[in-house]
């Protein structure tokens, strides 16, 4: 990454920014450690705000990448110290970004591979499946745990998974920690791009 601009914060999808450039949503389950993620991914301390309190992510963020893709962090589903009012609107406001946003390219939804499988997590996943949006699993926070709790925690997501589907979705792994799983999610992106300029160059 050669330049990061913060583009900044919005409250709906209908004031997201009008120039169209590759868009690639990042989700999860609020504390699942997106803020560090996308910190580690922009070898950033302090672009996107960590708290230990969930719920700090309250609008639509985002992050201009080289002037030609943006990183987008929504806010988090599931617990939060907010009305249940509130929470409504947060979820709105997502899934219509996820559901409309016409440059949205895939959607990183994070899960904790630090803890057994949530069922809120499973209900989030199996809504973008019926949606038919585009999305890969990122497991979180794979530093936290010895490497066989590691394992049996993402196999109970995975069983768990697969009683509804078919076939998982693209898995990477991760660590905000050690910046596993950087390159692999860089080079997924950088592909998408690629397609996305070849198709748009026609």
């Amino acid at each position: 990454m050669k330049s990061i601009e913060f583009a900044g914060s919005f409250p709906s999808l209908l004031k997201c920014p009008k120039v169209f450039k590759p868009e690639y949503a990042f989700i999860g389950r609020s504390n699942v450690g997106k803020s560090s993620l996308i910190n580690m991914l922009m070898k950033r301390h302090n672009f996107a705000h960590v708290s230990k309190k969930p719920g700090k992510t309250q609008m639509i963020n985002y992050f201009l990448i080289d002037q030609a893709w943006y990183l987008v962090d929504l806010p988090g589903y599931g617990y939060a110290k907010v009305s249940k009012k509130l929470r409504v609107e947060w979820e709105d406001m997502v899934k219509r970004y996820l559901r409309n946003r016409i440059s949205m390219q895939c959607a990183f939804v994070l899960v904790d591979g630090s803890v057994p499988v949530q069922e809120v997590d499973l209900e989030f996943i199996g809504w973008m499946g019926e949606m038919q949006i585009p999305f890969t699993l990122v497991y979180t926070k794979l530093d936290k745990v010895r490497e066989e709790e590691q394992k049996e925690n993402i196999e109970s997501i995975q069983q768990a998974l697969l009683k509804d589907w078919s076939a998982l979705p693209q898995q990477f792994y991760t660590s905000a920690e050690t910046q596993l799983g950087r390159q692999e999610l860089l080079s997924f992106i950088m592909d998408i791009n690629q397609a996305y300029e070849q198709a748009n160059a026609r």
